[in-house]
């Protein structure tokens, strides 16, 4: 290879896939792949939008299945209501999540960017389709974008951005709604405009936002502006399982031909793997952060390996190791040590949230309180009561306490009626006869019951005259 040809083999390093060499935007004009691999990642986009536009309308007791409720600071996870008390446990999760997308990366590459990512599931799948659709192949696509104004691409231009605004508008819809509800969304939808103008406010800001994503910026979140692909090259090394060329049975390179020569590689410069790449990269260049783990390539690859009855996979999910010294894929130690954090936290999170209470109770003394003599043989304390009714119903609770020989007595209220998804407050007495209390603190236990069902304990202890 002279220095010419070297030269040109490595500027792909020096700029991401999607600027050209004077720095203008290279628009992708990437082809629909067939095969294995994006035959099931239909089937996952499919299950994936399903649950995108389905989840909304789902309802366990009267609460949806998710939400995250942003202006009430609250979060319903599997019909459990989660308040900013709670919002520990959601920090926890999304460490534990972070260590889960670091442990996958350092595994399997970019495996999140093209089998679960968002971005990718709704451009490729969905935006990209309807293009295919209306504007034709990837050629004919080029060809309508340089040619002059007339009106087929009046027409088609037209036709494919109304589908996209109207797409983006149902996407909007539904994000509000994980937001404030199913139920919130379609009252503000059906009700007076002017009454609910922050909503449509917010449904335009949405809609342009979704609708400019994915009509102009595309693949340019993948390559520039999320920062996961920027990590992923500190992350990786030569044991990661990505999507590899195997340059060992490649190289070197040559056009398929009868009079092809033995100590040609096995590839035949078809080019295929670069025209199906939704952000245009030669991955025979080797591991670069553009790459999102897509498999179009791999589907490419194998289809033409099959067509001149060459061995699959020389595109494949592989290690820098597998391929150059047909090392078997280890799970390493640094591996092993990422799983064993994210077992931990993942415990972590199962335990806090099993625990955690949909009432929550909390007594203290009151303050400037000590003790008060009532006649000549009892003492009291005042108290304050505190309890968190996170459900979205009106509940009632009781209390009780261990030391039978104590009197609760409420002030203000005869009973304990909790209103929903509030912090209620009750203030009431302990009254005991002097001749119990024989010290200055003594421990007591009070237990929250809801019927025939204890919901807590909670301990506190009840002042005396010093003896």
């Amino acid at each position: 290879m002279n220095e010419q040809e070297l030269l040109k083999a490595t500027t792909h390093r020096d700029r991401v896939s999607s600027v050209t060499e004077s720095g203008s935007r290279k628009w992708v004009f990437a082809q629909m792949p067939h095969g294995f691999f994006y035959n099931i990642r239909n089937v996952v986009a499919l299950f994936y939008f399903a649950i995108f536009f389905g989840l909304p309308f789902v309802k366990i007791n009267g609460n949806p299945l998710f939400q995250f409720n942003i202006p009430q600071a609250k979060l319903i996870l599997f019909s459990k209501i989660f308040w900013p008390q709670d919002f520990f446990i959601f920090a926890i999760s999304m460490v534990a999540f972070i260590v889960f997308i670091v442990l996958f990366t350092i595994a399997f590459g970019r495996l999140f960017c093209g089998w679960a990512c968002p971005q990718t599931f709704f451009l490729e799948f969905m935006f990209r389709k309807i293009e295919w659709l209306i504007e034709g192949t990837p050629m004919q696509q080029k060809k309508l974008k340089e040619s002059p104004w007339n009106f087929e691409k009046i027409w088609k231009k037209g036709l494919k951005h109304f589908v996209f605004i109207a797409i983006s508008f149902a996407i909007a819809n539904v994000f509000l709604s994980y937001i404030i509800g199913m139920d919130a969304l379609l009252e503000k939808i059906t009700g007076n405009i002017f009454d609910n103008f922050g909503t449509l406010l917010g449904l335009i800001i949405f809609t342009a936002l979704f609708y400019f994503v994915f009509s102009r910026v595309r693949e340019i979140v993948c390559t520039t502006i999320c920062p996961y692909g920027r990590l992923q090259g500190a992350m990786l090394d030569k044991n990661s399982m990505q999507i590899s060329y195997d340059y060992v049975r490649g190289e070197p390179r040559g056009k398929f031909s009868k009079h092809r020569e033995k100590s040609l590689g096995n590839c035949v410069d078809c080019h295929k793997c670069v025209d199906v790449c939704p952000t245009g990269i030669d991955i025979r260049n080797g591991s670069q952060m553009e790459c999102v783990g897509c498999t179009a390539c791999i589907d490419a690859c194998d289809e033409i390996m099959e067509k001149f009855n060459f061995e699959k996979g020389l595109i494949r999910y592989a290690s820098e190791n597998q391929i150059s010294e047909k090392k078997p894929f280890e799970y390493n130690t640094r591996m092993k040590a990422y799983t064993v954090v994210l077992l931990i936290l993942i415990t972590i999170v199962a335990v806090l949230i099993y625990r955690i209470r949909s009432i929550d109770t909390y007594i203290v003394r009151t303050k400037g309180q000590l003790y008060q003599e009532i006649g000549t043989d009892t003492l009291s304390n005042m108290y304050t009561l505190k309890i968190i009714n996170k459900t979205d119903k009106i509940e009632k609770v009781n209390l009780t306490l261990d030391k039978k020989e104590g009197i609760i007595q409420y002030i203000g209220y005869n009973e304990l009626v909790l209103q929903k998804e509030k912090v209620n407050e009750f203030t009431f007495l302990v009254k005991f006869h002097k001749g119990i209390i024989k010290k200055r603190s003594t421990p007591i236990v009070f237990e929250v019951w809801k019927g025939k069902e204890s919901l807590q304990t909670v301990k506190t202890s009840f002042y005396g005259p010093f003896q």
